[in-house]
């Protein structure tokens, strides 16, 4: 590994033996002498014969770590505790931008701000490999971890239904008890209410417009607190999300 690089197998490698857990290497692209692929880790929880299908995505922008060691605890507690993703099938993306991660940056080492590229008809093998599984997956919600280094707080953006709103809401709350949560008017130029935007950036990782899915939630911490809080934070976030989305399933099914 170069000096200065970050270690892809640090991450990986105890995720690979995780039990229960199916770990596939998608796609594979060229850098330099390197090649790369996107990690994709599944794991079903009890009572999912007819799955919830989550997807979660991590370190789209190399240079946010938490998402990626949030991504990789959260796995990790699931195969522990494996209650609370019952009737869940999660499919986790820990690293999206593999060679951003690897020399810390914000960008893919081809210079591409992966995150405004989808469904533009992009060519980046990363965004290639991403828009196959947000096309064919048919999940049921999609949760990206981010990290803003101009927030001092958390906050996230809703794209869809008001369902989202009613699972970023709790979400926040939770992850409010580790991290403060940002209430100003305006966040990253955008309007925004407790904590949540409405609108967002074209070109972000997202379902396409003809299968949207009922949530779509991108979650911020603050990046320059302490790794491990804004760890737990993300890993609240998730855990909140599904307990209240399963909660909301089956208020559903009981009308």
């Amino acid at each position: 590994m170069t000096a200065g690089r970050r270690s892809l197998e640090r991450l990986l490698e105890p995720l690979r033996n995780l039990p229960g857990v199916q770990c596939e290497a998608l796609g594979g692209f060229q850098s330099g002498s390197q090649k790369y692929s996107l990690p994709r880790f599944t794991v079903r929880g009890p009572n999912s014969s007819d799955p919830i299908r989550i997807g979660i995505f991590a370190a789209i922008h190399g240079d946010e770590p938490a998402g990626a060691l949030a991504a990789a605890t959260f796995l990790a507690e699931a195969t522990q505790s494996p209650e609370f993703i019952e009737n869940f099938l999660l499919q986790i993306y820990p690293l999206c931008n593999p060679t951003g991660f690897e020399d810390n940056t914000r960008h893919s080492r081809r210079g591409k701000d992966l995150n405004r590229e989808f469904w533009k008809s992009s060519t980046e093998p990363e965004i290639e490999i991403l828009e196959h599984e947000l096309r064919t997956q048919r999940f049921s919600g999609i949760i990206q971890l981010h990290a803003d280094d101009t927030s001092e707080g958390l906050y996230g953006f809703v794209r869809g239904h008001t369902l989202t709103e009613n699972l970023l809401r709790p979400a926040l709350a939770e992850a409010g008890k580790i991290l403060p949560r940002n209430v100003n008017a305006t966040i990253d130029g955008f309007a925004a209410r407790d904590g949540i935007i409405y609108s967002g950036y074209e070109g972000i990782l997202a379902a396409p417009m003809q299968s949207e899915p009922p949530f779509e939630i991108v979650f911020e911490t603050p990046h320059h607190a302490s790794m491990d809080l804004q760890v737990q934070a993300l890993v609240m976030a998730l855990r909140t999300i599904l307990s209240e989305y399963r909660q909301l399933i089956s208020f559903a099914a009981n009308l």
